[in-house]
């Protein structure tokens, strides 16, 4: 088989995660109760936001949905690759962008966590276990589902290194790097907006008024 033959499969699982990342679940959820998760709280649309809003039991399809996003993206890449492991990454990648900047959704997305865990459930499933084993206990010893998540994801890498050779866990930084990245565009989305809202009308009245003064 040439290459490009070869490559075909992969694009197509590539292509496919990301309209499965796209899948605006949170807003779906959301605007069947009444809201757009972009517009209230954080503006995240994701399980976090969704579940302030509306509680743990509302928000569980949001939690499942994500992360079966990356799931079904990493089986997808596994099955284009024929057992390579380069093509789940690329799939699990694409639906981790698809959910930051959904196609769906006017390109807002969320942050892709929930969307990389269950992606590296395929990549990399005794991990992922210990993860949730992790998550369960230290979200039981400090009382904080939150904390526990946290804790549990950023282990990820450190855990798959039983498992998998380094090169592996290096794949698995790059797309917790696209988390980050999310994160940081918010976090400059949110600048921004702040410093529109000190130059708002008010403000400008305020000062025109100091001047005539």
């Amino acid at each position: 088989m040439r290459w490009n033959e070869a490559m075909v499969p992969v694009l197509v699982a590539v292509i496919g995660g990301y309209l499965l990342g796209s899948v605006p679940v949170a807003v779906l959820v959301g605007r069947a109760h009444g809201f757009d998760p972009r517009d209230v709280g954080d503006r995240n649309p994701g399980f976090w936001n969704v579940r302030e809003r509306l509680g743990w039991k509302a928000a569980v399809p949001v939690f499942a949905g994500d992360m079966l996003k990356g799931t079904a993206a990493g089986l997808a890449g596994l099955a284009a690759g024929g057992g390579d492991v380069l093509p789940v990454y690329a799939a699990v990648a694409a639906a981790m962008i698809g959910h930051a900047w959904p196609v769906f959704a006017g390109g807002r997305g969320g942050r892709s966590i929930l969307t990389f865990a269950g992606g590296f459930a395929v990549i990399c499933l005794p991990a992922f276990v210990l993860g949730v084993v992790l998550l369960v206990a230290t979200s039981l010893l400090l009382r904080s589902f939150a904390w526990g998540t946290r804790v549990a994801v950023f282990s990820l890498p450190a855990l798959q290194l039983a498992f998998a050779p380094a090169a592996y866990v290096a794949g698995t930084g790059a797309l917790m790097c696209l988390i980050g990245l999310r994160f940081g565009q918010a976090a400059l989305t949110g600048r921004r907006a702040g410093q529109r809202a000190g130059r708002g009308p008010g403000r400008t009245a305020g000062r025109r008024a100091g001047r005539r003064a």
